[in-house]
């Protein structure tokens, strides 16, 4: 509550309005809605925090330097992804090598054990094998629940074109983890 009355919740589109009307806290709403999914996304997608950061900061200049092109046929998170992908490929991104994982394993063996763990998340191994398209598609569906529809107009790419990224993004990262080699169960019990 502020000064005795309750703030209203506006909705994307109006903030987007507002802010070309000119009212200065608008666009402040905006980042502060956006600011640590695009942050969580762009860290997916960057060499570093520093580089995430920076990509963000020129998303939010972008978009604020082009609000007016604003479609409010489309919702504002989508369209403001689609500049996040545009800045993160503006980046270079590192290759993962499994000798990087035995060279840190010979130096630390902490730094080893976070590097396997690294290896092993789901999004690095997405990075390695998927296209960036493929990569954005995946995450836009799956980290933030977007239809397909949502990711189409994201990526600049048909639904048809989506629907079969999404499928083939699905079958080539659970072919991966089928052939991930399994922990070997001991016969030993404990007690």
């Amino acid at each position: 509550m502020i000064g005795g009355k309750r703030k209203s919740v506006l909705t994307d589109e109006q903030l987007v309005e507002a802010t070309l009307d000119g009212a200065k806290d608008a666009f402040g709403e905006l980042v502060e809605r956006y600011q640590e999914r695009l942050l969580r996304f762009l860290l997916t997608r960057s060499n570093s925090r520093a580089d995430a950061e920076d990509a963000i900061q020129d998303t939010f200049i972008n978009a604020y330097r082009y609000l007016a092109s604003f479609d409010s046929r489309w919702r504002f998170s989508t369209w403001i992804y689609r500049i996040a992908i545009r800045n993160a490929a503006k980046q270079h991104r590192p290759e993962w090598h499994d000798s990087e994982v035995e060279l840190v394993d010979q130096l630390d063996p902490l730094a080893a054990c976070i590097a396997y763990a690294e290896h092993e998340n789901i999004w690095v191994a997405a990075k390695r094998l998927l296209s960036d398209d493929g990569y954005n598609a995946m995450w836009l569906c799956y980290v933030e629940g977007y239809s397909v529809k949502e990711i189409a107009a994201a990526l600049g790419k048909s639904v048809s074109w989506t629907k079969v990224t999404l499928m083939r993004g699905r079958r080539r990262l659970g072919n991966e983890l089928a052939a991930a080699p399994v922990a070997e169960k001991r016969g030993e019990s404990y007690g």
